[in-house]
C-alpha cells in the first residue's frame, strides 16, 4: 500500500509544461539590428549552400569522394541555419517567444544535430587533406566513393544516436520551477537546469555530447594538421610546400571560424563571470557565421568551382543573347 502511495505521489508531482518561454535576446539592447544581421546571414547561407549543392549535383566531374563530403557539409550548414535562424527571428521581433514542449525538443535536436554534423564533416575533410598530402600516391586507393559513403553513414548514425539519447532524456525531467529558458533557442543545458528533480543523467549526457561531438573532432582535426605540418617539412622545394599549404588554407580558415568562438566562451567562463548577453551573442554567432562562410571560403573560392561557374554563367549569357535576337 505504501509503495502504491509513493508511486502515486511521484506521478502527481511530475510536471511537463505545455510550453517554454525563450527569453534570450529580450534583455539585449538594440537587438532589432542584430535580427536584421541574422536575416542577412540566413539569406547568404541558404543561397550559398544551395548553389554548392546544385553545382556538385549537376557537374559530373565533382562526383568524387571529396565533393561528396563537401555536399554533406553544405547539407549540415543549410540544416543548421534553417533550424536556428528562422525560429529566432520569428520569436523575438514578433513577440512569439512561446514554444511548445515537443517543438522545443525538436528544435534542440536539429540545432545540435546539424552543428555537430558540421564539426564532424570538417574532421572528415581534414582526413581527406591528410591523405592527399601525406600519402599522395595512395590517395585514390584510400579515399574512394565506397569508403566515403561508409564514413558519412557512420557519422550520421553516431550523431543521430547521441543526440536522440540526449534529447529523449529531457522527457524524464519534471519542470515545476520555471518555464523560462535563458537562451535564444531550446538550448540543452538551460532547459534541463529548469528541472526540479535530479538532472545528473542529463548533465552527464551533456558532457558526453561535448566530448564526442566537439572535443574529439577538434583533437582529430588538430592531429591531422600536426601530421600535415610534418609532411610539409619533408618537401624540399618552397614551391611544393606553398602548393600543399594552399590546398589546406581554406579548410584551416573554416576550422578557426568554427571553433574559435566556442573556445573563447569556455576560456572566458573559466577566467571569470561571463555576462549573459555576451554569451548569447557569442554562441549565436558561432552557430550562424560558419554556415554562411563555409561555401564562400571552401567551395566557391576553389579553381574548379570558379571555372564551372564561369562556364555556367557564360552559357546563360549566350542563351539570353540568342533569345533577345
Amino acid at each position: 500500500m505504501n509503495s502504491q502511495n509513493s508511486t502515486l505521489s511521484l506521478n502527481t508531482t511530475f510536471v511537463r509544461p505545455p510550453f517554454f518561454v525563450i527569453n534570450g535576446f529580450y534583455y539585449v539592447p538594440h537587438a532589432k539590428y542584430y535580427y536584421v544581421f541574422l536575416f542577412f546571414v540566413f539569406v547568404v547561407s541558404v543561397l550559398g549552400n544551395s548553389f554548392v549543392m546544385f553545382i556538385i549535383y549537376t557537374e559530373r566531374s565533382f562526383h568524387t569522394p571529396k565533393y561528396m563530403a563537401i555536399i554533406n557539409l553544405a547539407v549540415a550548414d543549410l540544416g543548421e541555419s534553417t533550424a536556428l535562424i528562422p525560429n529566432l527571428i520569428a520569436m523575438f521581433p514578433f513577440g512569439t517567444q512561446y514554444i511548445s514542449f515537443d517543438a522545443c525538443l525538436a528544435n534542440m535536436f536539429f540545432v545540435f544535430f546539424f552543428s555537430s554534423l558540421q564539426t564532424l564533416t570538417l574532421t572528415i575533410l581534414a582526413y581527406d587533406r591528410l591523405v592527399a598530402i601525406c600519402l599522395p600516391l595512395r590517395y585514390h586507393a584510400i579515399i574512394t566513393m565506397p569508403a566515403m559513403t561508409v564514413i558519412l553513414t557512420v557519422v550520421w548514425a553516431c550523431d543521430s544516436f547521441v543526440l536522440i539519447l540526449m534529447v529523449s532524456l529531457i522527457t524524464r525531467l519534471s519542470f515545476c520551477k520555471s518555464i523560462v529558458v535563458k537562451s535564444y533557442f531550446c538550448d540543452h543545458a538551460p532547459v534541463f537546469f529548469l528541472a526540479c528533480n535530479d538532472n545528473l543523467v542529463n548533465r552527464i549526457m551533456a558532457n558526453v555530447n561535448i566530448v564526442l561531438l566537439l572535443y574529439v573532432p577538434f583533437i582529430l582535426t588538430a592531429l591531422s594538421y600536426v601530421f600535415i605540418a610534418g609532411a610539409l617539412c619533408k618537401i624540399a622545394s618552397w614551391e611544393g610546400r606553398f602548393k600543399a599549404i594552399k590546398t589546406c588554407s581554406s579548410h584551416l580558415i573554416l576550422v578557426v571560424i568554427c571553433y574559435c568562438p566556442i573556445i573563447g566562451i569556455y576560456i572566458a567562463s573559466m577566467a571569470g563571470a561571463l555576462h549573459p548577453n555576451a554569451r548569447i551573442i557569442n554562441t549565436s554567432l558561432s552557430f550562424a557565421i560558419p554556415p554562411m562562410m563555409n561555401p564562400i571560403i571552401y567551395v566557391l573560392n576553389t579553381g574548379e568551382v570558379k571555372e564551372f561557374s564561369k562556364r555556367l554563367f557564360s552559357r546563360k549569357k549566350i542563351t539570353a543573347t540568342e533569345i533577345n535576337r
